[in-house]
């Protein structure tokens, strides 16, 4: 099940990335955020009822909860027009939870520790773009989504469901390098003028956006300076 759910995982960062950009108005990504939360919610409950208390079953599903729980606070705070410092505070548990198992998989995975560290720099941004209203961290963010989205997950659990996962510390290198490349990719773009005409265009609600965020609610820069809110309402 947690193989499957990371599959579409990758589309909803791709997703959530490209409405951070403007590409995508906020409300179109919220149904494909709450039917992957959703199950990323369910089922797992579903194998833990089944499961009972074997710590293999616990261990294998609990982190579906901690992204199932990030898309629908996303999708739903979209739809009732949520302010997005809650998901913001949320996002920082999900980034220390991400960058604990990052160390302590390390060891056994190189790879999933390199991805889990991924994830946590993720719900970082999250939590200092949504929490602490660093507009300046948008563009990058977007594009750490659009580029490492679909890496971490979607392609992740291709390889795992097909049992061509690889352990090894040259894996992990590996993983590291490619980690790097975007990571310095995702700060290029985000200097470059590619898609900044899209941050200009209106969002669901007909209101200009600015200063959109990761996975999450895009948050709109109003004209009145005290008021900042989510657009009609969205980041291991």
């Amino acid at each position: 099940m947690g193989n499957v759910g990371l599959l579409l995982v990758g589309v909803v960062l791709l997703v959530n990335g490209l409405v951070t950009l403007g590409v995508v108005p906020a409300r179109s990504a919220a149904l494909l955020n709450i039917f992957v939360g959703t199950a990323q919610v369910v089922l797992p409950t579903i194998l833990l009822i089944q499961g009972g208390t074997d710590p293999a079953v616990v261990n294998s599903v609990w982190p579906s909860y901690l992204f199932g729980i990030t898309y629908l606070y996303y999708g739903i705070g979209i739809f009732l027009d949520l302010e997005p410092q809650g998901f913001g505070w949320y996002s920082a548990f999900v980034a220390a939870i991400a960058t604990y198992h990052a160390i302590i998989t390390l060891g056994t995975d190189p790879v999933f520790a390199v991805i889990w560290a991924t994830w946590a720099v993720m719900w970082s941004l999250f939590f200092l773009l949504l929490a602490l209203g660093k507009a300046q961290l948008g563009r990058f963010a977007g594009w750490f989504l659009v580029l490492l989205g679909i890496p971490t997950c979607t392609v992740s659990a291709l390889f795992l469901l097909n049992d061509r996962w690889s352990t090894t510390p040259t894996a992990g290198l590996g993983a590291l390098a490619a980690l790097a490349v975007l990571t310095v990719s995702s700060v290029v773009l985000a200097r470059s003028p590619l898609l900044r005409d899209g941050e200009e265009a209106p969002a669901a609600s007909g209101r200009d956006a600015d200063g959109l965020d990761p996975v999450a609610p895009a948050v709109e820069q109003r004209t009145e300076p005290e008021r900042t809110e989510v657009l009609s309402p969205a980041t291991a």
